[in-house]
């Protein structure tokens, strides 16, 4: 387990700590490793590109992205190394030295009314959430 600097925390829990970030991020973690084109997270978002390079830019500083090119295409995916790392930070002290308190979080099952909402579906098949 790589150690993590309580800085690098701070930045990436900054990173999230924006609806529209949060919600650029949470779509990344949905589909996976693989990672979907710029283009499609701002169709599936209803984000304009400029305003979606800027969400991008400040994700990938607190490395919870990753970008690579495919032709003229960037794709975007989550960088689930920091991710776990930043998880792991949060709970590694847990509940006075009882982590099995924590152990289910994992397991649970997701409950949709204290899931964040996404602006719109995806092609991969992600449920689409409304606003409250």
């Amino acid at each position: 387990m790589r150690v993590v600097a309580s800085g690098e925390v701070i930045k990436g829990m900054s990173a999230l700590a924006q609806e529209s970030r949060l919600e650029v991020f949470r779509l990344l973690v949905a589909v996976g490793p693989a990672g979907i084109a710029a283009g499609e997270i701002a169709r599936q978002l209803h984000t304009p590109a400029n305003t979606l390079s800027a969400q991008l830019l400040i994700l990938s500083n607190a490395r919870l992205v990753t970008a690579r090119r495919d032709g003229r295409s960037i794709i975007y995916a989550a960088n689930f190394d920091t991710m776990r790392d930043l998880l792991i930070f949060l709970v590694q002290d847990c509940c006075d030295g009882h982590p099995e308190i924590c152990g289910p979080l994992a397991a649970r099952p997701r409950q949709s009314s204290n899931t964040i909402p996404v602006k719109s579906s995806s092609a991969r098949g992600l449920p689409r959430q409304r606003r409250h």
